[in-house]
């Protein structure tokens, strides 16, 4: 059982695959090559279940940063005799300008030691465990490293220290004197690729530099962001470049899978995919802290992997990074979980819910971002105009909303107003999409829509909009009426429902929940913490309102539990305040930078229009 905290870690990203590495210097997770790949490193989820560790063998303080507009970590060790100062990354491919991050990455996890001042003992282990732990390597030492072989990977450690071996375990131990560097890597490759090798001193250093150049380069080339909490949106923006799947376009939801929403519960799920909702808010939260040129290869990714559209209309919600279709949910017995929670789960069950909002999300994105869409080809094209119809077509169906319950399929009035937004952006977008025969029928359907959401979604005795048609029940997402501009921020209808929100859906630290898990509307047992991106859709509402002082309040207060290098996780414990859920999540990143700009716009006097503007 791992009982690390999850704030204790730090992200690494070559865009194509994550690794988190602890305050102790230990990699405790790392997936190859892909964000869904099985694990080499899992001890963030079992003791056992693979490590490599770089850290001082005596005792010592830790301070930790990412080099500046990038997310290659710094890590300094501070000891009674010297300190040194432990760099890591994933190696990005070369410096292309900033426009094409991540592209020809070698599969190689670098970490350079160097002392800065007096001598530290420094002690090594390496601990390679494939398939989320199930397999313990062969190890053989060679010239310069440690070769691992075992299931379909071929691992080459490149180590100037020598290791010894035993228990497929790599161990050793050197002291580190002032001016003295060392590099270490771990690089990946299977039988059919180019096999993976040990790296010379020099070109490791030369790599990781030119890491930090290319990410220093793409922050540069796409980051003007000035408003209130400067940095934290623009590195909030870099967490969501480091989401993305550079290959295909898809951005996954978060780095991990299995981190539970409640410690010791079974709300555990692997977040290690493209949903298109998510991905859709990623993209549009990029248009304000990075300006993403990347939008042509999301909507490219999502029109080559959702062909059933052509068949029944609906839009599959989630995919593999490559487009995957079957992400079928499975159990993994053998590890304990994060302070034993489980089950640990690979895949998700979701991916074949029926989750009507997807449409609003994806057109919402589109018509924000048509700046950078420019002309669309013809196959982008039929694939929003089918969006677009699928929402006309689909918005009286019951579905399994945007939290995807587990319980019984209801009439969830986020979903109903996301099809609103579907209708709405199509018609916006209409001249762009060769489509204006279809606005007619749209604007008909939509007018339709919002007749019934006003009619069913108000519930007089609550004085709100709630969770579904007839229920009692608050939900956060309600607080998005106002943001995608269904009902002005205004509307007495809104500010009422914003209060009661605000009163009765959070904790003592006015943390927002999602809703009340004791309505059993999800259909799982146990609880969860407060949820991040809603306290974010709080604030958001607040500013876009007029209250923005209400709104900096809230803001700083969910800003507050982001750890020590900025990063975010799904949830609040509300009890101890740790950070919960897979990590980092984009959601709460996407809030972060959203009621940011919100904030900015009120404070100015500037309306936070959903309309289309350029970067």
């Amino acid at each position: 059982m791992s009982d690390t905290p999850i704030g204790d870690y730090a992200l690494l990203s070559d865009r194509h695959s994550a690794a988190l590495v602890g305050r102790d210097g230990s990699v405790d997770w790392l997936c190859f090559p892909r964000f869904d790949s099985p694990s080499v490193f899992a001890r963030l989820l079992d003791h056992g279940a693979g490590h490599w560790s770089i850290r001082p063998s005596v005792p010592h303080e830790v301070s930790r940063r990412y080099v500046d507009e990038t997310v290659v970590l710094e890590t300094t060790f501070r000891t009674a005799t010297g300190t040194v100062i432990l760099t890591d990354a994933l190696l990005a491919g070369p410096d292309d300008g900033g426009h094409r991050l991540g592209k020809g990455v070698p599969h190689v996890l670098v970490r350079r030691l160097a002392c800065a001042e007096g001598q530290v003992p420094m002690e090594v282990e390496y601990r390679p465990r494939p398939e989320y732990g199930l397999i313990a390597p062969i190890l053989s030492q060679v010239d310069g490293g440690v070769t691992s072989r075992g299931g379909a990977e071929w691992l080459v450690l490149t180590t100037p220290v020598r290791l010894g071996l035993g228990d497929s375990t790599a161990h050793g131990a050197c002291t580190l004197s002032a001016g003295e560097t060392l590099h270490f890597g771990l690089h990946r490759s299977t039988l059919e690729e180019t096999p993976a090798r040990i790296w010379p001193q020099e070109e490791l250093a030369s790599r990781l530099d030119s890491t930090v150049a290319a990410w220093r380069s793409w922050s540069s080339l796409h980051q003007a962001y000035e408003g209130p909490w400067r940095d934290l949106v623009r590195h909030s923006g870099r967490v969501l470049q480091a989401l993305s799947f550079q290959p295909s376009g898809a951005i996954v939801a978060a780095a991990t899978t299995s981190l539970p929403e409640e410690a010791g519960g079974g709300r555990n799920w692997d977040y290690r995919y493209a949903w298109v909702r998510d991905s859709s808010l990623t993209m549009e939260a990029l248009w304000v802290a990075a300006c993403p040129d990347e939008a042509g290869d999301f909507f490219a990714f999502l029109t080559t992997a959702a062909p059933a559209m052509a068949e029944d209309r609906a839009l599959q919600i989630m995919f593999g990074v490559g487009g995957e279709h079957d992400l079928s949910e499975r159990v993994l017995p053998h590890l304990s979980g994060w302070r034993g929670s489980r089950p640990v789960r690979v895949g998700n069950g979701a991916w074949n819910q029926r989750q009507i909002d997807v449409y609003g999300e994806l057109l919402d994105a589109a018509y924000r971002l048509s700046a950078q869409l420019g002309a669309l080809d013809d196959d982008v094209r039929r694939f929003l105009v089918a969006c677009a119809d699928a929402a006309a077509e689909h918005w009286t169906d019951r579905d399994r909303g945007i939290w995807e319950v587990r319980g019984e399929p209801r009439h969830f009035l986020y979903s109903k107003v996301m099809c609103w937004v579907a209708l709405d952006r199509a018609i916006g977008l209409a001249g762009l999409l060769a489509a204006e025969d279809r606005v007619a029928s749209w604007r008909s359907t939509r007018e339709e829509i919002r007749e019934t959401i006003l009619r069913e979604g108000w519930n007089d005795r609550v004085g709100a909009f709630t969770q579904y048609f007839g229920s009692d029940a608050l939900d956060a997402a309600a607080l998005m009426m106002p943001i995608v501009g269904f009902l002005p921020a205004g509307d007495p209808r809104v500010l009422a429902t914003v209060d009661a929100i605000a009163e009765h859906l959070t904790d003592e630290a006015g943390l927002v929940f999602r809703y009340r898990t004791a309505g059993g509307v999800d259909g799982l047992a146990g609880d969860e913490g407060t949820f991040l991106l809603c306290t974010f859709w709080l604030a958001q509402a607040l500013a876009m309102s007029g209250q923005v002082d209400r709104a900096r309040t809230t803001f700083e207060r969910a800003v507050a539990y982001a750890n020590d290098v900025g990063l975010l996780a799904e949830e609040i414990d509300p009890a101890s305040g740790e950070l919960l859920g897979n990590f980092p999540q984009a959601f709460s990143h996407i809030g972060l930078i959203n009621a940011a700009w919100a904030i900015d716009r009120a404070e100015r006097g500037v309306p936070a229009t959903v309309a289309p503007l350029p970067c």
